[in-house]
């Protein structure tokens, strides 16, 4: 598995860019490729999809962008190539903000997201993100761990993990969201 590469940007695609490291070019499908500017040197972060039928390399200018990007592969039905465009037509803090406050309309402006699909994302991320400034942190979610650990459903966790103080210690969000389940 691959981190990062750090290369020659030798090619720009609608939907990738050609990266050189080593005389050796590699294809990277990417949010926004025309970001990156041909004979430039770049850092891109990796994510490697490894399929029966084929072999992709997807890559983010940022970290931000690609923690982003595993959280929405995350989700039941959305696949790396419909995550893609969400991450390039959306902001970090707009997506984000959208799932947490279930903003429907905002999810359902990407491509192929409808109404069915923008809800799964609301309920497998609703609370797992949080944005400060510009940049995406991801709740480790010690609570969810905590949660599942002491035999509650997924689904009923999930519900009130987003209702959670994310402010407190994990101690007091564990209580919190032990008081919320007993409800």
């Amino acid at each position: 598995m691959y981190s990062y590469i750090i290369g020659k940007v030798v090619d720009v695609d609608s939907n990738s860019i050609t990266l050189e490291n080593n005389g050796i070019g590699y294809l990277i499908n990417t949010p926004n490729p025309y970001a990156f500017k041909e004979d430039n040197e770049y850092k891109v972060y990796l994510y490697q999809q490894i399929k029966e039928d084929e072999h992709l390399l997807f890559g983010f200018k940022t970290l931000d962008e690609k923690e982003l990007f595993l959280k929405l592969i995350n989700v039941k039905g959305l696949g790396c190539k419909m995550a893609l465009p969400i991450i390039a037509m959306g902001s970090i803090n707009g997506i984000a903000d959208a799932i947490n406050r279930e903003n429907l309309l905002y999810l359902k402006k990407f491509p192929k997201i409808g109404d069915k699909l923008a809800r799964q994302m609301i309920l497998d991320l609703k609370g797992k993100l949080q944005v400060i400034g510009d940049v995406l942190e991801t709740t480790t979610d010690e609570v969810y761990d905590a949660l599942i650990a002491l035999g509650y459903k997924d689904k009923d966790v999930k519900s009130v993990i987003g209702r959670v103080n994310k402010e407190n210690s994990v101690e007091e969000q564990i209580k919190e969201a032990l008081r919320l389940m007993i409800k």
